[in-house]
């Protein structure tokens, strides 16, 4: 869980790096920035901060914003109401993401190292290196993480319909939903 003031600071942080970035956003978009913590409490290492513009049916907008460093740790996006799961293109806007995703060959000397790697829970091995300009589409139902590079990342994602409380982490202790304490 994270505390109001964890929450600000990392809203704060992830504004600021939006704005860097040279994406605008209003007022209560930067109020409402989501800061996912996945239950564990290590923001620093593992997590990332979300602006949702638009979530209908058929389409899906977002800037993701991860910290020097921070895993969105591995998941995938199962089929659901008939649907096959959410599709998802992330093109970079600032700094480095390392993506990895299910399928391929290893990469032999990965430059992401997510922490509790060690309890086997980041099966997918191949990486893909994104940056400014560089996009990778996730098929749906695909098992994949990413880390932001040395300086973090700001990161575009198109997809369809998004269903984050659907979203199945490798990870069993992971909540993907925020829990904020006062």
């Amino acid at each position: 869980m994270l505390t109001a003031e964890q929450v600000r600071q990392a809203r704060d942080r992830a504004a600021a790096m939006l704005e860097a970035a040279g994406i605008a956003i209003t007022p209560a978009e930067r109020a409402a920035i989501e800061v996912v913590d996945f239950g564990l409490g290590d923001l620093v290492h593992l997590g990332l901060q979300l602006v949702v513009y638009v979530n209908t049916e058929r389409v899906c907008a977002k800037e993701l914003v991860l910290f020097p460093g921070q895993t969105c740790a591995e998941h995938r996006h199962p089929s659901f109401e008939g649907t096959p799961g959410k599709e998802e293109t992330f093109r970079v806007r600032m700094g480095a993401v390392y993506l990895h995703v299910e399928g391929g060959e290893p990469t032999a000397e990965p430059k992401a190292h997510p922490v509790r790697a060690e309890r086997g829970f980041y099966t997918s091995r191949r990486e893909i290196v994104l940056h400014p300009g560089e996009q990778f589409t996730v098929p749906p139902n695909t098992k994949h993480w990413f880390q932001g590079g040395p300086e973090g990342a700001v990161v575009s994602e198109f997809s369809t319909m998004s269903r984050d409380d659907l979203d199945l982490f490798t990870d069993p202790e992971i909540t993907r939903m925020p829990v904020y304490t006062d």
